[in-house]
């Protein structure tokens, strides 16, 4: 599938020393046969601006990573878990296929490191981002998907989430803490759940919230974030924890 890429990416991308990605290479159990694409999906679009090799980045790839990805643990629920409806497959797969569990696979084989980066990005925490390391991840499985095949993506995507499945599928792991906390919430007849913030502090671009979910007057947790969302999100997760619904 080399076809795929142009001569202008590969006059774009200098693939020498290429035998700085062997310790990623190992990580993910696979030495990619054209280095051009691994180093594609290790380009951020801040580099390729600030470089002027514009439209040479990993957006393309993240695009396929993206539904290679979920192809992948779709199948794989659809064959393991012939016990699941449809729902809670889509409800699996959407806590296993995720901004966080992706962040946290590319924080795993320390993809950071390996990011070509603007020096604008990389100043503002650019290599640990959890948006920027998710994307990587799936413009990464894209390239091996691109290299090899299907069969041989499946094996390493397995490899690499393996214990974010296993998690998830036990219960261990709740992406959506809110809707978790609403349907505890109704099953126990606790009562209706609010949220409200308590403190806001930082830059408007880079503020942070803190919000704390009650039921009635009663205080059932308190989280932080860089949205709303977000730290409703870690209130509700510490609500679930103190009732003993997660660890």
């Amino acid at each position: 599938m080399q076809h795929f890429y142009s001569k202008n990416i590969e006059r774009g991308i200098n693939v020498e020393n290429s035998n700085k990605y062997d310790v990623l290479e190992e990580k993910i159990k696979y030495v990619f046969k054209n280095k051009i694409l691994l180093k594609q999906a290790l380009t951020h679009s801040s580099w390729a601006n600030e470089s002027k090799n514009i439209g040479i980045n990993n957006e393309r790839l993240e695009f396929l990573g993206d539904s290679v990805l979920s192809i992948v643990i779709s199948e794989y629920l659809y064959k393991k878990r012939r016990d699941l409806e449809e729902g809670y497959l889509s409800k699996y797969r959407s806590e296993i296929v995720c901004e966080p569990s992706l962040a946290r696979c590319a924080r795993e084989i320390g993809l950071g490191k390996y990011l070509l980066m603007g020096k604008g990005e990389e100043m503002t925490g650019g290599r640990d981002r959890e948006s920027i390391l998710a994307d990587a991840m799936e413009a990464l499985i894209a390239a091996i998907y691109l290299d090899s095949d299907l069969n041989t993506v499946s094996k390493i995507v397995l490899d690499l989430f393996d214990e974010i499945i296993k998690e998830v599928l036990s219960g261990l792991i709740y992406r959506d803490y809110k809707t978790k906390l609403q349907e505890v919430s109704q099953k126990m007849g606790i009562g209706k759940i609010n949220y409200m913030i308590i403190d806001e502090y930082g830059p408007d671009h880079n503020k942070v919230f803190v919000i704390e979910v009650y039921v009635g007057k009663n205080l059932l947790g308190k989280g932080c974030g860089k949205s709303k969302k977000e730290a409703e999100q870690f209130a509700a997760m510490e609500a679930l924890s103190k009732m003993g619904i997660i660890k």
